[in-house]
């Protein structure tokens, strides 16, 4: 279950990561999404209160310059598609779950756009359960397709 937890936690890997990991480690399938939504969640709130002012901290002392370029340049992509429609834009952006989408960026975003927390939270909260019900089913069906053979 730790395992899980941890992977759900990791950028990138997020809860696209967890679920597979828990499944393939023996948890009931809906156990790892569980654990797998809690452990994506954990980092959320901080990402959003801290990202902006560690960037512009970053930016002020000329450090990890080619990070924060990064960071804002990958931060600015997810934005003007987040801008047009504001919390439903930044679900979207959480709940699809392909490379370059999920909570960490949509909380990027959030903090690039200075959304206030009680606004982003949710929206980031509702798209990793949506990612982690794609994945869930898409897991699920390998699994038993697996089991078919």
């Amino acid at each position: 279950m730790l395992k899980t937890l941890v992977t759900a936690m990791l950028p990138i890997l997020e809860i696209r990561g967890a679920i597979p990991v828990g499944v393939a480690s023996g948890l009931d399938p809906w156990l790892a999404f569980a654990v797998g939504f809690v452990g994506n969640m954990l980092p959320i709130p901080i990402l959003i209160l801290l990202t902006r002012k560690v960037i512009e901290w970053l930016k002020k002392h000329n450090m990890l310059v080619k990070l924060t370029a990064w960071l804002e340049n990958k931060g600015s992509k997810g934005a003007q598609k987040v801008q047009k429609y504001s919390f439903w834009g930044l679900f979207i952006l959480v709940a699809i779950p392909l490379p370059g989408t999920g909570a960490w960026t949509g909380a990027l975003v959030a903090s690039l756009l200075d959304m206030r927390l009680k606004r982003a939270l949710p929206a980031i909260a509702m798209g990793v359960a949506v990612a982690g019900l794609i994945v869930l089913l898409v897991t699920y069906g390998v699994i038993s397709a697996g089991s078919l053979i």
